[in-house]
């Protein structure tokens, strides 16, 4: 039988070249990008931020890098991904709307001229004692392999990062004080601080060593890796390093996790890390994860904060956005609910971010959690999907950006809205936050400015 006829004797139909054609045009009209509409055309509840120009043309994504002091000002910190300039801190004044550069902190850290890659970024909230604000700096400069941050391999002329420091700024006299490197000379991913008793706690990247500094004494204790081998892991000794340390200020202790879910503790009477009996983060409401794999934070929380007025630790759950509380005394975790936005909601899908946001912090007097958090966007009644998958920390698909606020005592929540510049722009990469004296809700995001894009100051006020 000849293979060009079919059982009737007649010649097919060659339909594959429609089929192809058809193909084609389909993946070509799926190329194209969707419109995606702005906030002058959104028609949801939204707020309108304002903006404020730091100056600094090269300033790159923040993550925490903020907080207010006593004195009611707001310091933040805009990173730098660039070899010759390090993080900017600035001070922004809510009563005069005014902004003045603090210091470049590579020569807070006296590395300046020493043509090593520069202290690009805080990674890390202020916390203040005695007067003076107390952080870390971190690494700006990453070198891309198999699609997964390491450490920045020093162009020809230049020297390896020094290693992240442990500062103090005294709010009077603008004076910094430099406490050392932390162990290793790895970067800081995350500090905390007991701040009746002057002891700094820190993680470190990519390795995930836990280390104390206490102040009095000026002695450093590395407690090793936390983690199997960290973020500098490969394969089955990959863990992805706990962004936040909560410490507990009536007893001293200090608590973050792992991405399998343990709770570690840091014991201030024993000068010990042990692991938290009987509770851990492993829920079935945070989803199912490979500690092993990349690309999310596992069982670890997100970001957390130390609430005196019920001796516990509030925690948001990055990748699910469940918010917690956690009882050291009864060595409880308690789901309290989703504080994701409403469209998240709705939409049944995580956020963007592929470690959740860090922008979670309270007001004042501790009574009002606020976190920005992502929400869909909708092209003709479509939900625009990013990326299904990553090897590392990023927003795998666009956002827009809101505001929630959680009441404590009640348990009310309420979503204030999505947030959107004067022009229209939305807030993008936003991972800080800095809630002023009146209530003003601060951070740091993408802006696009004269063809340019930069990270920089805006500010929401809650309805």
């Amino acid at each position: 039988m000849n293979e060009d006829r079919n059982r009737c004797g007649e010649k097919p139909r060659r339909a594959w070249p429609r089929l192809l054609l058809g193909l084609m045009l389909a993946a070509s009209v799926a190329a194209q990008p969707a419109a995606v509409p702005d906030g002058n055309s959104y028609q949801g509840k939204k707020l309108a931020a304002q903006t404020y120009a730091s100056g600094f043309a090269l300033a790159h994504d923040t993550y925490n890098g903020m907080g207010t002091g006593s004195d009611g000002k707001i310091y933040y910190v805009l990173c730098s991904e660039n070899i010759d300039v390090g993080a900017q801190m600035y001070c922004f004044d809510p009563k005069s709307k005014t902004t003045r550069r603090v210091a470049d902190l590579t020569e807070a850290c006296g590395e300046k001229g020493r043509r090593a890659i520069p202290q690009g970024k805080s990674h890390v909230n202020f916390a203040e004692m005695g007067g003076k604000l107390y952080f870390s700096t971190h690494v700006g400069v990453y070198s891309i392999v198999d699609g997964m941050e390491t450490m920045g391999i020093p162009p020809p002329g230049y020297q390896p990062y020094p290693g992240g420091h442990l500062l103090s700024y005294d709010l009077k006299s603008g004076k910094f004080e430099d406490f050392g490197i932390v162990p290793d000379r790895e970067g800081v991913l995350t500090t905390s601080m007991d701040t009746r008793r002057g002891r700094m706690f820190g993680l470190t990247w990519p390795s995930g060593m836990f280390f104390r500094y206490d102040l009095a004494t000026k002695q450093w204790k590395n407690f090793g890796r936390m983690c199997a081998q960290g973020e500098a892991g490969k394969g089955a000794e990959y863990r992805t390093v706990c962004r936040s340390i909560a410490v507990d200020l009536a007893d001293g202790s200090a608590y973050f996790t792992t991405s399998e879910g343990t709770i570690l503790r840091y014991r201030a009477d024993t000068d010990r890390v042990e692991p938290v009996a009987g509770e851990d983060m492993k829920k079935d409401y945070f989803g199912l994860y490979d500690p092993t794999s990349s690309g999310h934070m596992g069982y670890n929380w997100r970001q957390t904060f130390w609430n005196p007025n019920d001796q516990s630790i509030y925690a948001v759950h990055g990748n699910s956005g469940y918010l917690f509380r956690f009882d050291p005394r009864a060595v409880r975790i308690e789901v309290l609910g989703r504080i994701t936005s409403e469209p998240s909601k709705r939409s049944g899908m995580f956020d963007q971010f592929s470690y959740g946001y860090l922008g979670f912090a309270p007001d004042r007097e501790q009574r009002t959690i606020y976190y920005l958090t992502g929400a869909p966007i909708y092209s003709d009644g479509r939900r625009i999907a990013g990326k299904t998958k990553t090897a590392m920390g990023e927003a795998k698909g666009l956002e827009d950006l809101h505001l929630i606020a959680w009441h404590i005592p009640t348990g009310k929540y309420t979503d204030h809205g999505a947030i959107f510049y004067p022009d229209g722009q939305r807030p993008l990469y936003v991972n800080s936050i800095a809630v002023g004296h009146d209530g003003t809700v601060y951070s740091l995001g993408r802006i696009k400015r004269e063809g340019k894009v930069v990270t920089d100051l805006f500010a929401v006020r809650p309805r």
